[in-house]
């Protein structure tokens, strides 16, 4: 059997040679469909924020968004050499206020409570933090503050989110 050489657009004596039929319409699809997708790899890489090296971060330069609750402070939200993303940012909340309503995520969080008093809701359970404490909040598990103190409370909060930990179920 001769084999004559297959031109880059020679689906007939592709088709006949490897025994699969591609007309021009599924070639025409499939190759849109690649180019696509790399379209939306290269996009996806070119709006990566930048991974985040040694840094210091002073509270006089950081901007306060006023919120209806008190105020916050982004410190940064960024991948690292080993996280997909980390986050930290201050918040002052003002007595008698919740940031938000409870709620869960995946991404695991660590609160430093810097001034004054909340009490937290984790699962059901509620508990009293004073100045100086530190809360942990589990991955998809129910969470809650309230400012119970008669003074601002003020507390830094770091999330982190593993390489494929937004991509795994729970």
């Amino acid at each position: 059997m001769s084999r004559r050489p297959i031109s880059a657009l020679d689906l007939n004596g592709f088709s006949a040679r490897y025994g699969v039929m591609i007309t021009r319409k599924k070639f025409v699809i499939v190759a849109a469909v690649i180019l696509a997708t790399a379209a939306v790899v290269a996009l996806a890489q070119s709006a990566a924020k930048p991974v985040m090296h040694s840094s210091v971060f002073n509270f006089s330069s950081l901007k306060a968004e006023t919120k209806p609750s008190g105020e916050r402070r982004q410190v940064f939200d960024s991948p690292t050499a080993t996280l997909d993303r980390l986050e930290c940012h201050i918040t002052t909340l003002n007595p008698g206020e919740v940031p938000h309503a409870a709620h869960q995520h995946p991404e695991e969080e660590l609160v430093f409570l810097k001034e004054g008093t909340l009490e937290v809701m984790q699962n059901g359970h509620t508990n009293r933090v004073e100045a100086g404490g530190v809360i942990f909040c589990a991955s998809n598990e129910p969470h809650g503050w309230r400012n119970v103190g008669t003074n601002r409370a003020v507390y830094y909060i770091m999330k982190w989110v593993a390489p494929g930990q937004l991509k795994a179920k729970p």
